[in-house]
């Protein structure tokens, strides 16, 4: 993948940089076409792309409560399409793309409220036990 893929018609959002600042807990990611996304680590982590949080269908999607503090203790890439994200709750299993992490960005006004409402609907909080 470079900077020129497109998929679906659509040109691919492409990192120009990406940096994490652990006294805020928040990942900076900047994308060529100009957008900067600012995703803060409880977010990333509760909306991480692996199988055990987005289970293989929908109605398998786990709330994850208790991420309030939770922060971010590596990024490691994968291949050039992605980075896989380490947590300091340990979970380690979430492979974001490019186009995920752009994609949480421009979607945190409808995905964070929905996150909200679901720990509220289950009795659950996003603090820790």
């Amino acid at each position: 993948m470079t900077a020129d893929s497109v998929t679906d018609g659509v040109r691919d959002p492409w990192p120009t940089s990406l940096n994490y600042d652990p006294e805020t807990k928040t990942l900076r990611v900047a994308f060529s076409a100009g957008e900067v996304v600012e995703l803060a680590a409880e977010y990333l982590r509760v909306e991480s792309p692996s199988a055990e949080v987005q289970g293989h269908n929908p109605s398998e999607r786990q709330i994850v409560p208790g991420c309030r503090h939770v922060g971010i203790t590596g990024i490691e890439p994968v291949g050039n399409y992605a980075v896989r994200l380490l947590f300091d709750d340990l979970h380690d299993t979430g492979i974001y793309s490019w186009r995920y992490l752009h994609e949480l960005g421009r979607e945190y006004e409808t995905r964070w409220p929905r996150y909200i409402d679901a720990l509220e609907a289950r009795g659950l909080s996003r603090d820790p036990k």
